[in-house]
């Protein structure tokens, strides 16, 4: 069995360092499925889920806000500003933050609050998202 070693840092805490068989996660052109021996790659992320496939075939799943993902030789890194695991997703809270930014959006504030409230609503669907994600995971 082959495989690479993951770090996942946030500007907070390293949220994952350990052994992979693959690594999957959304680039600005779509899916990455990084596996050992992958060519050298450097990319930006789009917010959204972060899949760890450990030695053995156990995944765990992570949200991360978006950044950057680089591959050498024997890493895959992610840097982001904000990484969570999936089980520590707040859904209530990423809920009422979508409504918050939907409230301001929908009451065409200055061009300012408009930019962060869209921002904010990507970022939330983005979580609301990795969420129904890990959901249906566990249910298979």
């Amino acid at each position: 069995m082959s495989t690479i070693r993951c770090d996942i840092v946030s500007a907070e805490q390293e949220i994952f360092h350990g052994l992979a068989e693959m690594v999957i996660a959304t680039g600005e052109m779509g899916e990455l499925g990084i596996a050992p021996r992958h060519a050298p790659l450097i990319t930006r992320l789009k917010p959204g889920q972060v899949r760890v496939i450990l030695p053995g075939g156990e995944e765990q799943f992570f949200y991360v806000s978006g950044g950057v993902l680089e591959v050498q030789p024997q890493v895959v890194t992610i840097l982001t500003d904000t990484a969570l695991r999936a089980e520590d997703l707040d859904e209530a809270a990423a809920k009422q933050a979508k409504e918050e930014a939907e409230r301001v959006l929908a009451g065409r504030s200055e061009a300012m609050e408009l930019a962060e409230a869209q921002a904010k609503l990507a970022e939330v669907n983005a979580q609301l998202q990795a969420l129904e994600r890990l959901r249906k995971n566990l249910k298979h």
